[in-house]
């Protein structure tokens, strides 16, 4: 799991290789704290295939701006620098792995 930043955003995400699942976060989420687990479950799960990274959005508000994110948490799957599926709200594991198996397939 990568700590992003807004000075690493363009390299880290929208330049990678490989696709990247986002996890716009903040240290008051409640919903944030839920699904942390989960996200980095995932992350071991999907090691190789996917790079996973943390945006504390309190911190790094401009890549929060610029891709719209309006609720938290957020999950944001970014493929060739392009956003191609968007996750919102506490959901459960199941729900992820269907977006990203769709998407890495």
């Amino acid at each position: 799991m990568i700590e992003l930043t807004q000075a690493d955003w363009v390299e880290t995400v929208l330049e990678a290789e490989k696709p990247v699942l986002v996890d716009f976060w903040a240290t008051w989420c409640g919903p944030c704290k839920a699904i942390a687990p989960i996200v980095e479950e995932l992350a071991d799960e999907y090691s190789g295939r996917l790079t996973f990274g943390k945006l504390n959005v309190e911190d790094h508000p401009e890549p929060t701006t610029r891709h719209s994110v309006l609720a938290l948490p957020t999950l944001l799957l970014f493929k060739d620098g392009e956003e191609v599926a968007r996750i919102t709200g506490s959901v459960k594991k199941k729900k992820i792995v269907s977006t990203l198996d769709k998407h890495l397939a």
